[in-house]
This record gives structure tokens, sequence and C-alpha cells, in this order.
């Protein structure tokens, strides 16, 4: 069972690049900066006399900032605090989702009409604007309230896709069984239907992190993040407070970018990737391509065969 779930996974990688991409970018990144005491032993926090504005070098792989501050440690740090809060803000997202949405498609009924109301009425309210106002109100805001916000304002695109799924599920012939032979309500509800949404609840919980990562280092590059914390977006707002491009310190935007960017990409191919396992036409559509491959391999390889018999009689 082991080698044949080995197997399997490998076969899987080999044939999907985007995902074997994706993966590679998230854990290098993850290893980055989850393991940033490993990589540096530089306090982010530490400024360099007579460092100020230095270009990167062998001591300070990315240079130093106008403040004498090292920039590769405080690309490591800060995108701890950034991916967790990405995650933070995902799990939220994802647990309401799954509460909300998948109650309410199967309960239907007058709580389904309060539910739905609810998810129309946060739906409307644009999470940045609300962001802004939060941040005006306290004066700057910390990373983890950013992400306690977008994941109180963001779950109820994900409770509506989940309540339609719900909803098409509740009449199937297993939900059925399991009222029949008197199972409780909530053991239908999450040993039942919720497996058959895993792949919809995981691109869900990417995406959300892909939207928390952004969304927390735009706020913070316009100036409404917490100053003495060490995000990517409080060095982008650091970087252009100093004027690091005008000045020709490029390198203090390279950290910070290069890990928003290459996080992301990872993150989306991985979410393009389960979308094609999910997804039964762009299944089938990978399935058609494998097949017309090895029927391609196998045409020439008959032509091949065909051509030896004819060189082998010729010459006999």
């Amino acid at each position: 069972m082991k080698k044949i779930w080995n197997s399997t996974i490998i076969r899987f990688f080999r044939n999907s690049p985007k995902t074997s991409i994706g993966v590679a970018l998230v854990i290098i990144i993850l290893l980055l900066t989850i393991g940033a005491n490993i990589f540096t032993s530089i306090d982010p926090t530490n400024r360099f006399a007579d460092e100020y504005h230095s270009s990167p070098s062998h001591t300070h792989l990315l240079g130093t900032t106008q403040l004498g501050i090292d920039v590769f440690a405080q690309t490591l740090f800060g995108g701890r605090v950034s991916i967790l809060v990405g995650i933070f803000a995902g799990l939220i997202t994802v647990f309401l989702g799954i509460i909300f949405g998948i109650s309410s498609g199967y309960f239907g009924g007058w709580y389904d009409n309060i539910i739905t109301t609810i998810i129309n009425i946060i739906m409307v309210i644009p999470n940045i604007v609300l962001l802004l106002i939060v941040a005006a109100l306290l004066d700057g805001v910390s990373p983890f309230l950013i992400g306690i916000i977008i994941g109180l304002t963001s779950w109820p695109w994900n409770a509506r896709v989940l309540r339609a799924q719900t909803m098409s599920l509740r009449n199937r012939e297993f939900v059925y069984s399991a009222e029949t032979l008197g199972e409780s309500k909530l053991r239908i509800l999450f040993m039942e239907i919720m497996p058959n949404m895993l792949s919809i609840i995981s691109s869900a919980f990417v995406s959300t992190i892909i939207y928390a990562i952004t969304a927390c280092a735009t706020l913070e590059f316009i100036g409404f993040g917490d100053p003495l914390s060490v995000t990517w977006g409080i060095m982008l707002f650091n970087a252009n407070k100093s004027g690091a491009l005008t000045s020709g310190a490029w390198w203090e935007l390279l950290g910070p970018i290069s890990g928003i960017v290459l996080f992301g990409a990872g993150l989306t191919l991985i979410n393009f990737s389960i979308d094609e396992v999910s997804n039964p036409k762009l299944k089938a559509q990978r399935i058609m391509r494998a097949y017309y491959k090895v029927k391609k391999i196998q045409a020439k390889s008959m032509k091949k065969l065909s051509l030896n018999n004819t060189m082998g009689r010729k010459s006999a």
C-alpha cells in the first residue's frame, strides 16, 4: 500500500510541473523564514554603525537600509510574520466558511435565510476600505489584527460556495443512508458531506493566504501598519520613506518584493493544481492529453519497428 501511495504521488508531481514548481517555491520560502535563526545570526532590528545604505556584500547579503539594518535578516524574519498573518486569516476564513456554509446548505429553511442575508451584507463591505477605517481609528494596527479583520470579512465568499455544494450533496444516496441509520446531524455534516468538499476548502484556504499577505503588505506600505514590527510591508514602507529607489538602494526592495512574489506564485501554482484535480473537466483534459501522448509514442514505436523490419528484409 505504501509503495502504491508513493508511486502515485511521484507520478502526480511528474505529470504536473506546476505543482512541483509551486510546492518547491513554498517549501523554500517556509524553510528560509521558519529557520531564519539558522540562516542568519543578525538581529533584524540591530543597527550597524557606519554601514548605512551599504550595497550587498559577503557580510550583508542584501545590503543594509538607511538606518544600517541588515535587509536579509529583515526579509527572513519579516516573512515569518507576514506568512503567519496569511495562514491565520486563512484559518479564520475556512473555519467560518465551513461552519456557516455547510450548515446553511444542509438545514435550509429560516436558518438558511438568516445566514444568506448575513453573507450578502458582509460581501458588500469592501475589505481594504474597512481595514483603512479601522487603521485610521486605531492610529495603526498590528499585523495580526489585520489578519483577524481579513479573516472575519473574507469568509462569506467561501461560505457561499460551500453552501451551494452542500445543497447539491444533501440529496445524494450516501446522505440518505446516513440519516436512515440514525447518524447525528453533526456527524453527517462533518463526516459525510465535508470530506467531499476538501478540494474547495483547500483552494479557499490557499487563496485567502495570498490575499491576506498582499492586503497586509498594501496596508503597511501606505503607512497604516505598526512601524515597530518587522514585516515585508513595513520593509517596503521604510524603503519608500527613505527614498531607496531614488538613491539607488534597490536592494532594500529586492528582499520583500521577492518574498511576496515567489511565495504568492508558489501558492497560485498549487491552487491551479488543486483546481485541476477537483475540476472534472480539467481532469478529463489531463487524462486525454496523457492518452494522446501514449498513442503518439506507440505510433512512433510501431513506425520504427516497421522501418527496421523493412531494412532487415532488404539486407536479407
